[in-house]
């Protein structure tokens, strides 16, 4: 049996179950707000420009994802994911007893996501990334399809769920899932569990680490790209369906379109996957993260045949599977082991901040023309600027296993 093979048959029941994590996790959100988001704005009356200043709540949370990162580097994946798990679902509910304010669901939405970030990669691909090596990039890949390959199937259920019983329902179904997923998540990796909790001055992080890592033109290239391929997280996640809707695209056609971009998410992770493990990660990186430039652009033309808007959703799906394992696993290539979660956090801050950045910009455009045009132009433009920063993190030296400073920790 192969290495490759090998990491796989030793290792596919921790892989299963950090992706059940991973898929009703913070990170299923992604998915059902394109459904959830628009019954909450036709009961309620909100604007399309106040809802779209959701992605922008990000900007509050972003402080707090590296004490996460430290906090999971230090204690560990299953208690992290504890933390999480008993979060997420509990906040899932909250949205059912919602009066109608629209900054009650965003104050729902920020405590949620604030300890949301422990149902992510942060957590489950540290697990994955100290079980696999030769095998990394495709196991990764697979990690992070768990969500998009749940919202292929389950999105077109919960839009029939909302349709006959009503959101709330929808909510309370979200968080029975998340629920039990976070239950199977944990449990596997506390049996699967082989290391033993590493030593205080194994995990030590001095001073003059810290800024160092900081400065490393690896992680500012890394950041920086992530910024700008993620400005149009926004749109993607809560903006999609208002869109193809307003090209004619019918109310039920429009929730499919959500698998649709899902299936485009899996395949491009699946194939990311298999590029990583063969492929220099940098040709991997610009192959794969300007694609959904083209999209984009197709959304911003007149254009509304149906098999065309289809294929633009796919695409931009393509590139949403890419960024994900790009990112992970360039941290653990690039840097040390014992600080995985906490790089892996500031590319999740990274990922958070340019799509607060895309979702004021969004919500101020849609104040000013009523017209998703100028969100559209700008997505393709940072997309593929972001993709050629990512494509020079890659070429980026590796960071040296050499000795850890004898000085005052960072976050201890």
């Amino acid at each position: 049996m192969t290495g490759y093979a090998k990491e796989f048959g030793l290792n596919w029941h921790t892989l299963l179950a950090c992706a059940i994590g991973m898929s009703l996790g913070s990170a299923v959100s992604h998915y059902t707000m394109n459904l959830l988001g628009p019954a909450m704005l036709k009961e309620f009356g909100w604007s399309r420009a106040d809802f779209a200043l959701i992605g922008s709540i990000t900007l509050l949370t972003m402080p707090l994802i590296p004490l996460a990162g430290r906090f999971t580097d230090r204690f560990g994946s299953r208690v992290a994911a504890m933390v999480g798990f008993t979060v997420v679902p509990l906040g899932f509910i909250a949205y059912t007893f919602m009066s109608g304010s629209i900054v009650q669901f965003f104050a729902i939405y920020l405590v949620q996501h604030i300890f949301g970030v422990l149902t992510t990669t942060l957590v489950f691909a540290r697990v994955i990334v100290e079980r696999f090596d030769a095998a990394r990039g495709m196991a990764l890949s697979l990690l992070m399809t768990g969500p998009p390959l749940v919202a292929a199937i389950a999105v077109p259920l919960l839009g029939r769920l909302i349709r006959e019983h009503g959101w709330r329902s929808g909510w309370l179904t979200l968080a029975a899932l998340s629920a039990m997923a976070g239950i199977i998540a944990i449990t596997v990796m506390g049996r699967s569990a082989n290391k033993a909790r590493p030593a205080r001055h194994e995990v030590h992080l001095g001073m003059g680490e810290f800024l160092a890592l900081l400065r490393h033109p690896a992680f500012l290239l890394l950041v920086g790209g992530m910024i700008l391929v993620n400005l149009p997280q926004v749109f993607v996640s809560s903006q999609m369906v208002l869109v193809v809707q307003e090209s004619g695209v019918s109310e039920m056609l429009a929730a499919w379109m959500i698998s649709f971009y899902s299936i485009g998410v899996i395949i491009g992770r699946f194939g990311t996957g298999l590029a990583l493990d063969r492929v220099p990660a940098r040709a991997v990186a610009l192959a794969t993260l300007a694609i959904p430039a083209i999209g984009y652009l197709v959304l911003y033309s007149t254009l509304t045949a149906t098999c065309v808007l289809v294929g633009a959703v796919l695409i931009i799906g393509l590139a949403q599977g890419a960024e994900g394992d790009i990112g992970s696993f360039l941290v653990s290539r690039k840097f040390r082991m014992k600080n995985f979660s906490l790089l892996q956090s500031f590319v999740t801050a990274s990922i958070g901040l340019g799509s607060a950045m895309g979702s004021l910009f969004m919500s101020f455009t849609l104040r000013r023309t009523e017209s998703y045009d100028s969100f559209l132009m700008l997505a393709a433009v940072t997309t593929v600027i972001g993709a050629v920063l990512i494509y020079l993190a890659a070429r980026a030296p590796t960071v040296s296993d050499g000795p850890i400073e004898p000085e005052q920790g960072v976050f201890e």
